[in-house]
């Protein structure tokens, strides 16, 4: 049967909104009687806690620790993970990992990149329109689901979202991993007696937690209020080819 998208008006007249004339594959009788596989309840929680369980025996050691699931943590999983030697553990405190990067400048939906950063883009598989100096990706999540979706497929990386870093593991003036808690926790530490946290160790810690402000930049913080870098400036005023030319300075 032969279906289109279309609208009636006041008078009755019907017109055709957008596409040509379309069969889907199913119809509304195809899923007559249809149901899912019988599942135990039981089942699904060994599933899920049994997998989780692993995972943090596997990473409570790993090779590099991201914390934040933005941008830029994302983009750094993905080249780290090219290497399949090299085991990367992303740690994100909201539930929904990406971070801001799920819209543009203030929530609008196209993400615009400067070139030659386009070439990540080709990378990963996220179309553009072309301009002569920068090319625009129609909507940021497009950006972000796709880098997302290909990079959890990888074997050596794991995702622990829900979670937050609480403090680092400093041994010798050295960075060696992070303390980990629950994120619902560690917002409530001041309503409940003490959670005691978790810990994982690591060779290198990639602090993406984002900008200055009351929840970015946590990583870096810690390592100033330590004494380990130098006191921090702080944000300074808007000037996008000075900020983005300065991150390889």
């Amino acid at each position: 049967m032969a279906t289109t998208t279309a609208t009636t008006t006041a008078t009755g007249e019907t017109f055709r909104l957008v596409g040509e004339e379309y069969t889907p594959a199913l119809t509304v009788e195809d899923f007559d009687g249809y149901n899912f596989k019988p599942i135990r309840e039981s089942q699904v929680n060994r599933e899920m806690v049994s997998r989780y369980m692993t995972d943090m025996l596997d990473y409570a050691e790993t090779d590099v620790i991201i914390v934040g699931c933005g941008s830029a943590g994302l983009s750094c999983a993905w080249e780290l993970t090219k290497d399949p030697n090299v085991k990367v553990a992303i740690i994100e405190q909201s539930v929904s990992p990406g971070g801001g990067c799920w819209l543009g400048g203030q929530l609008f939906s196209a993400m615009v990149v400067r070139k030659p950063a386009h070439e990540f883009l080709n990378d990963v598989g996220v179309p553009y329109d072309e301009k002569e100096n920068y090319v625009v990706v129609k909507h940021a999540a497009l950006f972000t689901s796709t880098i997302m979706s290909k990079l959890l497929q990888r074997p050596n990386v794991k995702l622990f979202n829900a979670t937050a870093v609480e403090d680092l593991i400093v041994k010798d003036k050295k960075v060696a991993g992070v303390v980990t808690n629950w994120a619902l926790v560690t917002m409530n530490h001041d309503t409940q007696s003490c959670m005691d946290p978790n810990v994982m160790e690591c060779k290198v810690v990639v602090s993406g937690c984002g900008h200055d402000g009351p929840m970015g930049a946590s990583g870096v913080k810690r390592l100033e209020s330590i004494g380990l870098v130098e006191p921090l400036k702080g944000m300074h005023c808007l000037d996008m080819n000075k900020a983005e030319d300065g991150m390889y300075a």
